[in-house]
């Protein structure tokens, strides 16, 4: 176990490849990496992430890649290892969402939208092994959602399956590869405002929002914060975990 650098940020002399960058979660977790000390490849798809971290400097790299593409996902760690020399951390960030239920979708939606929320963290989660067990190990946090936990009537079921067979996923990685260093984890997200819950409809937010014991939804920094721990050395025993970050919503009964 390695320990913190007095007076230096959590992540300090870390390297990070983070996922789905252009807005979001994926938005705060490459700054908060970065302000925490890390040197962090930022992917993105469309390539708007230039962008919008822009300000973050030369410790951020922006990358474009699809993570449902194997190619494009190896390119993304041949990239890291050109730019770093090693990576330390892989956050599966990168993900979409899809609406109603098993009886609305077509095959072809359905492997359409499998494509980026599970077959890309696999990927993912395969290329982090293939670069980080050579080294020594690393850390891989998969971000799903506390939908993927429980459910309700309104949930889109397709997202949360896909989500829950993440969380399979990286429990099965984390006690097969513990003993080579690697450390795999889940972020579970509860309710957060982003750019994309800009502008809807009080009847739609309301709801959401009353589902966290504090009333309101979570803010995106919240959640890039308890990522930056998980991949910290202070998570050093951490292993295996899906970690709701909801605030309290997935406790309720009901």
């Amino acid at each position: 176990m390695t320990t913190d650098i007095p007076g230096a940020g959590l992540l300090a002399g870390k390297t990070a490849i983070i996922t789905g960058t252009a807005m979001g979660l994926g938005k705060a977790m490459a700054r908060v990496f970065v302000r925490e000390g890390a040197k962090v490849l930022a992917v993105d798809f469309d390539g708007s992430n230039e962008q919008s971290l822009a300000d973050l400097g030369p410790d951020c790299v922006p990358f474009h890649a699809d993570v449902s593409k194997e190619e494009d996902v190896k390119a993304i760690f041949a990239k890291a290892k050109e730019q770093f020399g090693h990576v330390d951390i892989a956050v599966n960030n990168a993900g979409t969402i899809a609406v109603g239920g098993v009886t609305d979708l077509s095959a072809e939606s359905y492997n359409e939208f499998t494509q980026t929320n599970f077959l890309g963290a696999m990927l993912c989660t395969k290329y982090a092994l293939e670069t980080m067990v050579p080294d020594g190990g690393g850390v891989i946090i998969n971000v799903t959602s506390v939908g993927s936990l429980n459910t309700e009537d309104r949930a889109p079921i397709i997202y949360s399956a896909a989500k829950a067979a993440v969380n399979s996923l990286t429990k099965a990685i984390a006690v097969k590869y513990g003993a080579q260093g690697i450390r795999a984890n889940v972020l579970a997200p509860g309710f957060t405002h982003t750019e994309k819950t800009l502008g809807a409809p009080r009847d739609v937010i309301a709801p959401m929002e009353e589902k966290s014991a504090f009333g309101r939804a979570g803010d995106p920094e919240e959640q890039a914060q308890v990522a930056a721990f998980l991949a910290s050395d202070r998570a050093s025993y951490v292993n295996g975990v899906v970690l709701p970050v909801d605030g309290g919503w997935s406790a309720r009964m009901a």
